[in-house]
Order: structure tokens, then C-alpha cells, then sequence
């Protein structure tokens, strides 16, 4: 018996007792997982095709371990213009174990959830205005007597230009602000891992092991020891 199902955004062909290497998934080493999204069925030469996915088929499987995949290098080079980068990258991955396909039975629990919360949401939401609207009309005669008092606006923390920092363009540096790391402080604090999966839907192969190093001496000010550093990185590691 096999299966063809979707996982972090792939589809394998899997059967039981079979090791598959995945993309990083968030659960710890020894956990169960269960796959819903289940596209096609094989059960002693009977087949079942989902549309998309086949109703109460699952894939039950335990995480292994995390580990990172082989790496890749990228050379790009523009000619008679004196441009050469290259970087490396090494995909983070996850070893599972298939230890159960299930034909039929599978419960999908947590999008029925999220549906039940909606419309008692919108129930408790509307005796809030009734509430509201007395206390709204009690509240106007002092408001008339009092002096009214000026806002004081509140000043926005000023973001670091964090195209400094080597490997990083301006399409990073917008999607590490709207993340919340729009400092060299911020970005000097945050792991490279972290990094990696805030700015994975950006394209090309970014190597991000030493931006918090290079962020941590931007933000201290020691400009000339990130000139050092950063003349003798390549492709965004120590050379």
C-alpha cells in the first residue's frame, strides 16, 4: 500500500516504514504528525484519487531529527562589469518515519474549530454596542467642562538601513522591518535560523550565519571593524 501526499508544501509518494526527508517542520524530534491532504490512494492494486484530497485519509509519521541538507553553491557573474558574488545554501530539512496510512477515519479537528469560534465571536460582539451607547451619553456633560487635553503624539522608533549589513538588498531589509527587525540592535539579537525562515518567500540563496555579528558591530558604532569583517567574508561567511 502506497500514498501521494502533500507535505510542507511537496508531494511524495510514501509507504509504510519509509524514511523521507522534508522541508523543516515546526514539531520536535520524536513527535507524532499526521498528514490530512492526501491526493491518491493505493490498497493492493485498488486506487482512489482524491479531488484534490481524499476525505478521512491520512498519513500518521514521527519526526526523526532536524538537520540541514548538502550544500549549494551560487556563482552569479556580470561580465566587463567587474560583478562576482557567490553564496551558499544548505536547506533545512526533516527526517520522518511513515508509520500508518489510513484509508478512512482520519478527523480533520482544527479547521471545524476555527469555524465554530466565528459566529460566537460575532454573537458576543453585538451586545457590546448596546452596552456602550448609555455610557457613551453619560459621559458627555463632563467632558464639556474639562479642558480638553492635546495627544502627545508618539514618536516612531527611527529603523537602521539594514542594506549595510552584506547579503542583505533592499527587498530583505523590507521584509526583516515588517517582521519587527528594523535595527541593527534588533537584527544583532536574532538567530540566524530565525532569520532564515522571516525572509524564505524572498528568491535567490541567502546565507544569513553572520548578519547578527555584522549588526552587532554596526550597532556599536565600530564601523572600521565591519569594513574588516566584511572584507573577508565570501559569499556571506568567513573566509
Amino acid at each position: 500500500m502506497y500514498a501521494i501526499v502533500e507535505i510542507a508544501g511537496q508531494q511524495f509518494k510514501v509507504a509504510k516504514d519509509q524514511k523521507v526527508f522534508v522541508h523543516r517542520l515546526a514539531s520536535e524530534e520524536g513527535a507524532k504528525v499526521s498528514f490530512n491532504n492526501v491526493m491518491l490512494l493505493d490498497d493492493a492494486g485498488k486506487v482512489t484519487i482524491g479531488a484534490p484530497a481524499i476525505d478521512g485519509a491520512a498519513v500518521e509519521a514521527k519526526v526523526l531529527k532536524h538537520l540541514k541538507g548538502d550544500k549549494v553553491i551560487v556563482f552569479k557573474k556580470k561580465r566587463r562589469k567587474g560583478y562576482k558574488v557567490k553564496n551558499g545554501h544548505r536547506q533545512s530539512l526533516t527526517e520522518i518515519i511513515i508509520e500508518e496510512i489510513k484509508a478512512s477515519g482520519a478527523k480533520k479537528a482544527a479547521p471545524a474549530k476555527a469555524k465554530a469560534e466565528k459566529p460566537a465571536a460575532k454573537k458576543a460582539a453585538a451586545p457590546k454596542k448596546e452596552e456602550a451607547k448609555p455610557a457613551a451619553k453619560k459621559a458627555v456633560a463632563p467632558k464639556k467642562e474639562a479642558a480638553p487635553k492635546k495627544a502627545t503624539p508618539k514618536k516612531a522608533a527611527k529603523a537602521d538601513d539594514l542594506k549595510k549589513i552584506e547579503g542583505i538588498g533592499p527587498k530583505i531589509a523590507e521584509t526583516l522591518v515588517a517582521a519587527g527587525i528594523a535595527t541593527f540592535a534588533d537584527l544583532a539579537k536574532a538567530k540566524p535560523a530565525k532569520i532564515s525562515e522571516i525572509i524564505e518567500g524572498v528568491r535567490g540563496n541567502h546565507v544569513t550565519d553572520t548578519w547578527p555579528k555584522q549588526a552587532k558591530l554596526a550597532a556599536d558604532g565600530k564601523w572600521d571593524e565591519l569594513k574588516e569583517l566584511q572584507d573577508k567574508l565570501d559569499g556571506g561567511v568567513e573566509k
